[in-house]
């Protein structure tokens, strides 16, 4: 599954990267901001719906947790591999690498 989940990933960061870009070009102009902002929120509320489709829980933008039942596999781009683990009372901010 994360071959998958690091493709929609990858073009939902590259789609919010472009965004940012343009919402740069377009300073001063709130018309134009505001609708960078609407596309903004777009891509991410669907890769949001995207990775619970797959089952996996959305942790924060680009954050992902696979539930194991005692914990859960974490990841987050543009990590490469799935690496981390974290039990239920630690989150991911107590995240350890998988030995």
């Amino acid at each position: 599954m994360l071959p998958e989940v690091r493709s929609r990933t990858a073009a939902a960061h590259a789609s919010v990267e472009a965004l940012i870009a343009e919402r740069a070009v377009a300073a001063g102009d709130p018309v134009t901001q505001a609708e960078v902002e609407r596309k903004l929120a777009r891509v991410v509320s669907g890769w949001i719906r995207a990775m619970e489709a797959l089952g996996v829980e959305v942790r924060g933008p680009w954050r992902i947790d696979f539930d194991c039942g005692r914990g859960c596999y974490c990841w987050c781009w543009p990590e490469e591999r799935l690496e981390f683990f974290h039990d239920d009372d630690s989150g991911f901010e107590g995240r350890v690498r998988i030995q």
